[in-house]
């Protein structure tokens, strides 16, 4: 059995390499017959050969590579449920998509985890550590589970940094809109106004709002896009009062108001409260770190000088 396998890939890879050397036995054909014609014209045609096998060997395995990837990725969606990809895409959103990821690429990120890691940590523990059966099967399923969550955990931590960079620009956002607003601009017009004088997650989250609007999206369904793209309560909050003050007619500057004043009033108790555990937090590094170099450098000469004179 082991003997068909092997006899197979070596048939396939001998019809590959004969189909990528057919153009190259033309050439060289083509290229004698000028030889013999003219010596000249072969030893041109001799370097202008040379000088395309240095240029299109490599564009030719970076197509090869790039065009298994593209049929590699194109099975992998086929076999990936429409609900979880979506829901992978939700992340992903929520995380500022790093790297320009989609659904197939956290996929195959995800797979590539799952295969690498755990190969590391058996080599690993049979090698070095020489575990025996039980240790190398509890680490090997710590592997795996770690391998599959780790995606997720990169994910989750982008969205909860990018998530506190927009609860920071908030406040000054909700302002602009504001300031906008009663200076007599309609809301899209003050969301524009936002995009070309602010930078930063909200500012791109507000561009591409504008940008469905402007391709046939109501605004509703563009700001409850929004909503789910930033994982922030605060935001959450926003995004309903100005559907619900739309929806009821009430004025659009009051409700930016009254939000921006909460705004501002809980950043303000977030910062009490940062402050309030600041000396609990200073605690433990007090008590291991700083307090047992003090006692060194204040008792130390102490004792010593009690160990030479009761010692003696």
């Amino acid at each position: 059995m082991f003997m068909l396998y092997v006899t197979f890939f070596m048939t396939i890879t001998l019809v590959v390499y004969g189909l990528y050397m057919i153009p190259q036995e033309r050439k060289e054909r083509v290229r004698k017959r000028l030889a013999y014609l003219s010596p000249e014209a072969g030893m041109e045609a001799a370097a202008s050969a040379a000088a395309e096998a240095k240029e299109e060997r490599p564009n030719t395995i970076r197509r090869f590579f790039h065009t298994f990837a593209q049929w590699f990725r194109r099975k992998f969606r086929r076999h990936m449920n429409e609900s979880k990809r979506e829901r992978i895409d939700l992340l992903i959103q929520q995380a500022g998509r790093p790297l320009n990821m989609t659904p197939v690429e956290f996929r195959l990120l995800q797979l590539a985890c799952w295969l690498f890691l755990p190969t590391v940590v058996v080599l690993y523990a049979l090698f070095l550590l020489r575990a025996g059966a039980g240790l190398l099967a509890l680490l090997t399923l710590l592997a795996v589970l770690v391998a599959w969550r780790l995606p997720y955990m990169y994910l989750a931590s982008k969205a909860k940094a990018r998530s506190k960079q927009a609860l920071r620009e908030l406040p000054d956002v909700l302002d602009l809109l504001t300031v906008s607003l009663e200076a007599g601009l309609g809301f899209d017009s003050a969301i524009g106004k936002l995009v070309s004088k602010k930078n930063g997650v909200l500012a791109d989250e507000f561009y591409r709002c504008l940008e469905e609007m402007r391709l046939g999206r109501t605004r509703r369904e563009a700001l409850l896009g929004l909503k789910e793209r930033i994982a922030l309560d605060e935001m959450r909050t926003l995004i309903s009062s100005i559907l619900q003050a739309e929806k009821l007619g009430i004025g659009m500057v009051q409700v930016l108001r009254v939000q921006s004043e909460e705004l501002r009033d809980q950043r303000k108790q977030r910062a009490e409260e940062a402050a309030m555990k600041a000396p609990i937090k200073m605690l433990f590094p007090l008590i291991f770190f700083i307090f047992p170099c003090l006692f060194i450098v204040l008792l130390g000469p102490v004792l010593i000088q009690f160990l030479e004179t009761f010692g003696g």
